[in-house]
C-alpha cells in the first residue's frame, strides 16, 4: 500500500547548547554577536580557510543522518550585523569561487555516501538573512551572515513520520509566493524563461515534486543537465547565480511598485532590459502590485508582514528519479529550507538520543573535511569532540 502523499513532520533530537544569553539581550541579538560565533567555531567547527568560510556541525540540526553548514564568518571584521554579506550576490568573487568548490565537493560526497534516490533525500542550499522582517518580529534571523545547509533525510523515516499540518504557514510560505503564482504566474515564468541558461533546463509543472510529500509546490524549478558532474563546471554556478539575480530583480521591481506607484526600475538591477520589457509594461504585473498596495494602505497587520527586500530560499536537491533539481522560493515567513520539500522538523532536546546518532554523523562530517583539506580548501579545527586532523 502506497503511503498517503503529504508533508511529513519528523522529530530530531539535539544536545542542549550550554550558552547563556546575557541579561538584557534577546536571543537573536546575542546570536549575532562575535561571542556566539566564537563558540560555534570552538565547539562545532570543522574547518576554516583564509577566505573566512567556516564549515561546522549544525548543533541544532535538521537531521542527525547528515547535517552541516558553511558560514561566511564576517563576525570579527564587520561588527555591524546589518552590513554583512547575506546572499551569494554580495560575496567577493575570490570567496565565492572557493565557496562554490566547497559546495561541489560536499554535495559530491553526499551523493557517493547516499547513492540511492529511493532511500535518501539529499539537499543543499541557502537563504537570505537580511533585514526583510520588521525588526520587532520574533522571526528576525538569528545569525545575519550568509550560510548554507547540507542535509540528508532517510526516506523510510520520512515515510513512517506523521503527516504535518498542511496549513502550517511555513509550508504555504505565508501565501506570498502564491501571490506570484496566482496573480502573475505567466509573467513570472516568462521572466525566468528569458534568462540565458544552458545547463539548467526548466522543469515542466509538477514534474520535480517528491512523490512522498508532494513538494515543492508552485515553485520555478530547473533540472541540472549532466547531474553531479555539472557541479564541477563553473558555468553551473554562474547559472545558479543567474537564477538568484533574476529572482532578486523580479522581487525588487514588484515590491518597488507596491511601495510607490509607477516607480522607476530599482537601482543596480541585473537585467534592466528584461525588467523593462517583461515587467514594467505588463498590465497583470502592475495590477497585482496595485492590489497589494491598496491592501497595505488599509490593513496594518498585512502591511507589517510585508518583506520589502528580497527574501528567498534557493536549493539543489535530488528528486525521486535521481535527477538534480534547482528551485527557488519567495520566503515570506521564514520557513526552513527543508519545508520547501515538505519536511517539517521538530527539534527536541535529548542528549542521549543525539549521542547515539553522533558517532556516525561525525565520521561522515570528518570525511567531508578530509576531502576539503585535500583540495586545499581549508585547515581542520579541533574541538572537544574531534581533533584538527
Amino acid at each position: 500500500m502506497q503511503p498517503q502523499p503529504g508533508p511529513r513532520q519528523i522529530v530530531t533530537p539535539f544536545r542542549p547548547i550550554p550558552l547563556d544569553v546575557p541579561e538584557g539581550m534577546k536571543p537573536n541579538e546575542f546570536f549575532n554577536s562575535a561571542e556566539n560565533l566564537d563558540d560555534l567555531a570552538n565547539n562545532n567547527g570543522l574547518l576554516r580557510n583564509p577566505e573566512g568560510l567556516l564549515l561546522y556541525r549544525k548543533a541544532l540540526g535538521h537531521s542527525n543522518e547528515f547535517d552541516c553548514s558553511i558560514i561566511y564568518d564576517t563576525s570579527q571584521t564587520i561588527l555591524d550585523p546589518l552590513g554583512r554579506p547575506v546572499r551569494r550576490t554580495q560575496v567577493p568573487g575570490p570567496v565565492k569561487a572557493v565557496w562554490n568548490r566547497m559546495n561541489q565537493i560536499i554535495f559530491e560526497s553526499m551523493l557517493e555516501t547516499y547513492p540511492d534516490a529511493h532511500r535518501h533525500l539529499v539537499l543543499a542550499g541557502e537563504a537570505s538573512l537580511d533585514a526583510t522582517w520588521p525588526l520587532t518580529s520574533p522571526g528576525v534571523p538569528s545569525i545575519r551572515m550568509l550560510h548554507n545547509h547540507f542535509i540528508v533525510f532517510d526516506k523510510a523515516e520520512l515515510e513512517a513520520a506523521p503527516l504535518a499540518d498542511a496549513d502550517n504557514p511555513n509550508l504555504t510560505d505565508g501565501g506570498q509566493h502564491s501571490l506570484f503564482q496566482s496573480h502573475m504566474g505567466d509573467v513570472y515564468r516568462a521572466f525566468f524563461g528569458d534568462l540565458k541558461l544552458e545547463i539548467l533546463k526548466p522543469c515542466q509543472s509538477g514534474s520535480c515534486r517528491l512523490a512522498l510529500t508532494g513538494y515543492p509546490q508552485g515553485l520555478p524549478s530547473w533540472e541540472v543537465q549532466g547531474g553531479a558532474e555539472a557541479l564541477k563546471d563553473v558555468r553551473f554556478w554562474e547559472e545558479y547565480d543567474t537564477i538568484l539575480e533574476g529572482f532578486i530583480d523580479f522581487y525588487r521591481t514588484f515590491f518597488g511598485q507596491v511601495s510607490t506607484r509607477n516607480a522607476p526600475p530599482p537601482a543596480g538591477i541585473y537585467f534592466p532590459e528584461l525588467v523593462k520589457r517583461r515587467l514594467l509594461y505588463d498590465n497583470g504585473f502592475l495590477k497585482a502590485a496595485k492590489m497589494v498596495r491598496d491592501r497595505c494602505i488599509t490593513d496594518a497587520k498585512y502591511a507589517n508582514a510585508i518583506r520589502w527586500q528580497p527574501a528567498f530560499k534557493q536549493l539543489i536537491y535530488r528528486n525521486d528519479r535521481g535527477d538534480l533539481i534547482v528551485t527557488i522560493s519567495q520566503n515570506s515567513i521564514g520557513n526552513a529550507i527543508t519545508e520547501l520539500l515538505g519536511v517539517v522538523v521538530q527539534r527536541t532536546p535529548d542528549a542521549n538520543a543525539y549521542g547515539r546518532a553522533e558517532p556516525a554523523l561525525i565520521a561522515k562530517l570528518l570525511e567531508v573535511r578530509r576531502r576539503l583539506v585535500e583540495a586545499d580548501l581549508g585547515t581542520g579545527i579541533a574541538t572537544p569532540y574531534w581533533g584538527a586532523v
